[in-house]
């Protein structure tokens, strides 16, 4: 039996403002097989985004059980935590957090620095990483000189560059034309059907969300559907191969 990418049991989030408890996560437990592409969409304040940081690691439950991969994570000291991070997640951002003054294959190789991994090794992978987001040609390009698209993609290279278990993609289109939107949309459902990544990917926007094989909806920090989308939307001729 595969062992679920992703398990939640009775999820809960609590923040105290101005005296009353809000429930950001609400009693949430869910499964995310491996080679699932899910959208977990809902209004701003849904929650979703709670969640994605929970999942990610960067925050922190406030009851029920989370696993990674069969590993109980919500359990772990910080540094457990960061290491499980480091080699089970990858993560791609609205806001596509390069360094600035550092080259394409410089910023995908960061993961692979953080992980020890030597320098020719660690060049080999950055590299093909970035072949694969079809950016062979700007290994050496630095932020500035790739369009918001281009930098967007370098950071899905960064993001797969350690094969982990899970991408989280929080709004990563968000600050894209439509061109650019539709290029990047296409190279995760790419990476999804060809290479059987899993993808979990929060946005407000219903025509991102319908890429995705799966759509969970978040209302009040509670799960409010969870189907199938039996109409996925296909990778659009012309994403780089």
């Amino acid at each position: 039996m595969t062992i679920p990418v992703v398990q939640t049991f009775g999820l809960c989030k609590d923040y105290t403002m101005g005296g009353q408890v809000v429930h950001a996560v609400a009693d949430v437990s869910l499964t995310i097989e491996s080679g699932e592409f899910v959208a977990v969409t809902g209004p701003s304040g849904s929650g979703k985004s709670t969640f994605m940081h929970i999942i990610g690691l960067l925050d922190a439950a406030t009851s029920g059980r989370y696993e990674l991969d069969g590993v109980e994570a919500g359990t772990l000291s910080r540094v457990a935590q960061a290491s499980l991070r480091s080699r089970k997640l990858g993560f791609v951002f609205q806001a596509y957090n390069l360094l600035a003054r550092t080259s394409a294959v410089e910023n995908v190789e960061l993961p692979l620095l953080y992980a020890g991994v030597p320098d020719a090794e660690r060049r080999r992978r950055a590299s093909a990483a970035l072949g694969i987001v079809g950016l062979s040609d700007r290994l050496f390009s630095e932020p500035n000189q790739l369009s918001g698209g281009q930098q967007q993609r370098v950071a899905i290279a960064r993001a797969i560059v350690n094969d982990p278990s899970l991408i989280l993609a929080d709004e990563p289109t968000g600050a894209l034309d439509t061109k650019a939107n539709d290029d990047v949309m296409a190279l995760f459902r790419r990476l999804n059907v060809e290479k059987g990544i899993t993808i979990l990917l929060v946005t407000h926007d219903p025509g991102i969300a319908a890429h995705a094989d799966r759509l969970i909806t978040f209302r009040d920090g509670a799960v409010i559907s969870d189907e199938r989308n039996r109409k996925a939307v296909l990778a659009a001729p012309g994403v780089p191969a």
